[in-house]
């Protein structure tokens, strides 16, 4: 079995756990390949063996069984970009804090390798959106696991996007911006700009405003199947679109086509969990804080 190892920097308690997973993957006779900054951050800390092979992406004659990503959220979002369209199934082992699809705590490494090993995990595919430009400025990495967000730049006034799906307009939003956001990606920042959670597997997007001018202009859902359009108005001539944590600032008069990429992502879950028990953790339903 071949695993991949990717994740950023973190704080200096934590490398015990990651000495501890790499330790146990290598008695376990899994071999191992680290993305090489990851890699460069971990070498003081950790003894690798000689045969320890880096990667700076992944190519299908790597022959990757599994990738784990070792952070937050946001590492394993980047973790993405390297695994693409090849199906490799990701684990997120969460150093963050909420960790919603880094659903893996510290405590529960061991357990989770084993299951890994044993093949007794569940696969959850997720849907990930492309975005279609003219000059196609984020190259191959030209979609988003979570959202894509389109906001303004360098400049404290708002913004105008019109939207239309498929070829119908739906609304011209006047707002700091505009979010596009996955099933995955409602429990993110998407969240926050007051739009619902929405299950994995429901095959629908959201399109929530962000600060928007008018109070009346709420989130919608549409079926992941229909194609999103947006035409953007800004005095400065420039805004930025995100993808993930990827950005890009693009010339208002060039046009934004989204929508759902002909690829999923698959994320590792353990076989007794299910994302209704995660929210219902992560975010405290229930519980009685007041004693």
């Amino acid at each position: 079995m071949k695993i991949a190892l990717f994740g950023n920097e973190f704080p200096s308690n934590y490398i015990k756990y990651i000495n501890h997973l790499i330790t146990k993957l290598e008695s376990e006779n899994v071999e191992l390949i680290i993305q090489h900054k990851f890699h460069d951050f971990l070498q003081d800390s950790i003894n690798f063996s000689e045969e320890t092979k880096t990667f700076e992406r992944i190519t299908s004659d790597e022959n990757i069984d599994f990738l784990f990503s070792i952070g937050g959220d946001g590492t394993l979002l980047k973790a993405v970009t390297y695994v693409r369209e090849s199906n490799i199934p990701i684990l997120g082992i969460n150093t963050g804090r909420l960790g919603f699809i880094s659903s893996i705590s510290t405590d529960q490494i061991d357990v989770a390798v084993d299951n890994v090993l044993k093949g007794e995990y569940k696969i959850r595919s997720r849907t990930v959106l492309q975005l279609e430009t003219e000059n196609n400025f984020f190259g191959t990495t030209n979609f988003a696991l979570n959202e894509v967000a389109i906001v303004k730049k360098d400049t404290s006034s708002m913004i105008r996007i019109d939207a239309f799906i498929d070829d119908e307009f739906l609304n011209s939003y006047w707002a700091d911006g505009l979010l596009i956001s996955t099933p995955t990606g409602s429990t993110g920042y998407s969240l926050s700009c007051g739009g619902p959670i929405i299950l994995p597997g429901t095959e629908n997007i959201i399109i929530a405003p962000i600060a928007p001018h008018n109070l009346n202009v709420r989130p919608i859902i549409i079926n992941e199947k229909r194609s999103i359009r947006l035409k953007v108005e800004d005095r400065d001539q420039l805004a930025l679109v995100s993808l993930d944590s990827r950005s890009r600032a693009f010339d208002s008069s060039l046009e934004l086509i989204i929508k759902k990429a002909d690829f999923k992502i698959n994320l590792i879950e353990p076989k007794d969990s299910s994302f209704i028990s995660t929210i219902r953790n992560k975010l405290m339903w229930g519980s009685d804080k007041r004693n």
